[in-house]
């Protein structure tokens, strides 16, 4: 049973990589005027996708509302706290610049999203009905803003060109 486990969790991962590599290549694609190889993208990854949900539903990983918030406030912070911070100092040891900027800008913006997710958690368990909001994603540093986007970017400093609305 352990090794089913751990095989679920390996095939979640990789499955999950797949979706997001499938979605970033369906982009590329787009961008390069290749609209029917960005659809074969986008139908893969959404195929990926049923995949990886199978594999959480079997590990039991999925449940109610409250419980999925409590599961994505510890995760973002242990990428914050932990997870992010090591791999922070390994890039600067290896003098990669680029990997450094991108794990801080990340290490940043989860830090914002545990808070997103504690404010929507408390809304719950209080009763409260929260508002649907609009939101915002920085496409240089992953940022999420909502209801406005800022003068600049408070993660990465970019101005409000680069923040896409989340439909």
């Amino acid at each position: 049973m352990v090794d089913t486990i751990d095989n679920l969790w390996e095939a979640f991962a990789g499955e999950s990589q797949a979706n997001r590599k499938y979605t970033i290549y369906a982009m590329i694609a787009n961008d390069e005027g290749h609209p029917e190889v960005a659809k074969l993208f986008r139908a893969a990854a959404e195929s990926e996708n049923v995949h990886l949900m199978c594999h959480l539903r079997s590990l039991g990983d999925i449940g109610k509302t409250e419980e999925n918030l409590e599961s994505a406030i510890n995760g973002e912070k242990y990428e914050y706290t932990e997870m992010y911070p090591k791999f922070i100092t390994k890039a600067k040891e290896e003098g990669m610049k680029e990997a450094r900027l991108c794990f801080n800008y990340a290490k940043n913006v989860e830090e914002r999203h545990e808070g997103m997710y504690r404010e929507a958690l408390e809304a719950i368990r209080s009763g409260k009905k929260l508002e649907l909001r609009i939101y915002y994603v920085c496409q240089v540093c992953g940022n999420l803003e909502i209801d406005k986007v800022p003068k600049s970017c408070p993660v990465c400093g970019n101005p409000p060109e680069v923040f896409k609305e989340v439909r």
